[in-house]
């Protein structure tokens, strides 16, 4: 085994007026040292000079192979960042990320995820954060000296000469403008804050309200929000690339009052910053501090990143950014763009082609096996992957990306499912990365209350246009109107068939098992296509009330059954118990309300009692021996997942380990025998 270096060699990825600074904090600090730089023009004039010592590398590609480098610093713009911080962590470095740390939440949760399965450190460099001045600031919110927090004000604005199309700042496909570039100190600071009046390391604001001016360009040219946090505190921040602004901090308490100029620079610039705290009583009089800091001002998150490293940790130790912190910031970020309709070019089906690691999509997986589905022309994956939570193609593709390069090919949708977008996110998404053919698309229509045969069409249609394909390959009616006979149903559905418009089975989702016998009957009567599929609720947890008003479980004993007896596929909803089968439930648990209504009873408690003995043995999680139940169905069961990080994706793959034989089924449902010595 190699020795632990004493210092952390730093390679610094994109050189740039920032990168100059990092590489001044790194000469002064206590943790690391400069050994190279990777860039696209290694044969630009003063590299040398302005990064000494540095061996100048050609391109971010010879950096990372670089054995001689520990760490990344990631100066590049910001729709760099997540692609080269997963690459980064692929290769083993350790890496430190300018901000902002992604143009989102869900980019910054996938690089995460790969510092996380690498076993690297992931950081985001608000430089501020660790600077002295700012453990003071803190210190005095929780010592009272201006009573209870009540709004914090602050600003990070500035005018650029100009209009410049070809700058950064201005540029679309640069992620430029204000939010991004500088929004993010004055929400990360609020957060901070906020959580420090509470006794919290951060909080996060129960609202986010915002309004901009896009420019020219079309990017936030001034901008301004309000943030409200669950204890009455109100943030007021601001930014601006085309405005100049005070740029004080300003925390209004009920004893006083606080103000910090420029507070990301600590009072300073670039280089130092001695850290100035402006208290004013409630008679006007001020009091200021300072902590009379003579440090680089960017050594504090060289050695702060470099101290994580060496100790083995893979995140900032507060005040520095935690993980979760960055994630808090980017989601209230999100909630600004998303406020005043900010969505970059660059993040559009049209230029969003590649994965988020900047490759091509794979196409070989093999971690989720594919199945035959009776009435199916082409096989689908075991688990089918539904994504109702994303509102933009730049944060749903990341998870479709992930789900489709591990083998999965099947994918649940709904005409009612976000208001459409869900289908229309799958349709961009399938036309950009050029994968219909390979993928099996499930299609609902017929929600109440418009559950008619002759809406099936209408919608149908719909569907197909925001899918941006003219069939889909598996449909169910979403619910189920008895008050109509059901021939009518099978009819419509029977005309979609002929019309080419469903190429694979179809059936009701929430039926009952008489109405789908007489739909059966109906069909072979009538030489119809037969309903060859089901979608009901199934989990290993008896569903006891349903969940929304019209649902139907298939978890009972005569269900399956029936389900057996007909080798009916079902694909099941809510597979998992909805949190039945992790730490929310527990006989002595009362908090959720749906949890105790939906599936607390004895035989269920019993049959988690099971899945956790079983999943110790086998050194997984109850909920995924519940996963690996639905699989194992002597019918064949397809569950649906709804992962909304690639995290819980990954997770849930690993139930497909598992392997149940019918024993194991019987004994996980009704006990009592203990199994598996």
């Amino acid at each position: 085994m190699t020795s632990r270096p004493q210092k952390i060699r730093w390679g610094i990825l994109g050189p740039g007026s920032i990168a100059k600074s990092f590489a001044g904090g790194v000469a002064q600090s206590r943790t690391g040292e400069l050994v190279a730089l990777g860039a696209r023009n290694s044969g630009k004039p003063g590299l040398a000079e302005t990064f000494p010592g540095a061996r100048i590398l050609d391109g971010y590609e010879a950096l990372l192979a670089d054995d001689g480098v520990d760490a990344v610093y990631i100066s590049i713009p910001h729709p760099g960042h997540a692609e080269w911080a997963i690459k980064a962590a692929e290769a083993g470095k350790h890496v430190l990320c300018e901000k902002p740390l992604a143009l989102t939440a869900f980019e910054a949760d996938a690089m995460i995820h790969a510092a996380r399965k690498a076993g690297t450190f992931l950081g985001e460099a608000f430089m501020y954060r660790l600077h002295p001045q700012t453990l003071k600031l803190v210190e005095l919110i929780k010592s009272g000296v201006i009573g209870e927090v009540r709004m914090i004000k602050s600003s990070f604005g500035f005018a650029m000469p100009g209009f410049m199309p070809e700058h950064r700042l201005y540029a679309n496909d640069l992620a430029g403008g204000g939010i991004l570039d500088v929004g993010g100190y004055p929400v990360s600071m609020a957060r901070l804050l906020a959580g420090a009046a509470v006794g919290q390391p951060f909080a996060e604001p129960d609202k986010v309200v915002g309004a901009a001016h896009l420019g020219q360009s079309g990017v936030d040219e001034w901008a301004s929000a309000l943030l409200q946090f669950a204890d009455g505190i109100v943030a007021e921040v601001s930014c601006s690339i085309s405005l100049n602004q005070d740029n004080v901090l300003r925390i209004l308490g009920t004893k006083g009052q606080i103000e910090v100029p420029d507070f990301w620079f600590a009072g300073g610039n670039r280089d130092v910053g001695p850290g100035r705290i402006d208290l004013i009583r409630p008679d006007g009089s001020r009091e200021t501090i300072s902590v009379n800091e003579t440090r680089h001002v960017y050594s504090f998150e060289v050695d702060g990143a470099g101290e994580a490293i060496l100790a083995g940790r893979q995140e900032f130790a507060w005040p520095g950014m935690s993980w979760a912190d960055s994630l808090g910031t980017l989601r209230a970020l999100d909630k600004w763009r998303a406020a005043v309709g900010l969505e970059y070019e660059i993040e559009k089906p049209a230029k969003r082609v590649n994965t988020l690691s900047g490759r091509p999509l794979r196409t070989d997986g093999k971690a989720i096996a594919k199945r035959a589905i009776p009435g199916l022309p082409k096989p689908a994956s075991v688990v089918a992957l539904g994504f109702e939570d994303f509102r933009t193609f730049s944060s749903g593709s990341i998870l479709l990306d992930a789900f489709f390069e591990a083998g999965g090919n099947l994918f649940d949708t709904g005409y009612v499912y976000g208001a459409g977008y869900t289908e229309t996110l799958l349709g961009q998404w399938l036309r950009s990365r050029g994968v219909r053919e390979q993928s099996v698309v499930i299609g609902k229509g017929a929600h109440s209350p418009l559950c008619y045969p002759d809406v099936i069409g209408k919608q149908l249609a719909q569907s197909l246009d925001r899918l941006q394909t003219d069939h889909v390959d598996i449909y169910f009616m979403h619910r189920d109107n008895p008050d109509v006979p059901v021939g009518e149903f099978v009819d419509a559905m029977d005309a979609e068939v002929k019309a080419g418009r469903i190429r694979g089975p179809f059936g009701g989702s929430n039926w009952t098992m008489e109405r789908m016998d007489e739909a059966i009957a109906y069909a072979e009567r009538t030489r119809k296509q037969k309903p060859g599929a089901l979608s009901n609720n199934f989990s290993l947890a008896e569903m006891l009330e349903p969940i929304w008003a019209g649902c139907v479980t298939s978890s009972t004993d005569d269900w399956k059954a029936w389900l057996t007896t007909r080798q009916m596929p079902n694909f099941a909803w809510s597979s998992q118990g909805r949190g039945f089968f992790t730490d929310r439930a527990g006989r002595d648990k009362h908090d959720s309300e749906e949890l105790v209504r939906v599936w607390y009873s004895e035989k269920n408690f019993g049959r988690r009692d099971r899945a956790i003995e079983l999943a110790n043995r086998l050194g997984k999680s109850p909920i995924h021996v519940a996963l690996a139940y639905v699989l194992a169905q002597p019918f064949p069961s397809v569950p649906l997942i709804g992962p909304r990080t690639l995290d819980e994706l990954e997770d849930s793959l690993r139930a497909l380990d598992i392997k149940l034989s019918a024993e194991d089924v019987a004994w996980l449902d009704n006990g009592p025998e203990r199994r598996r010595a």
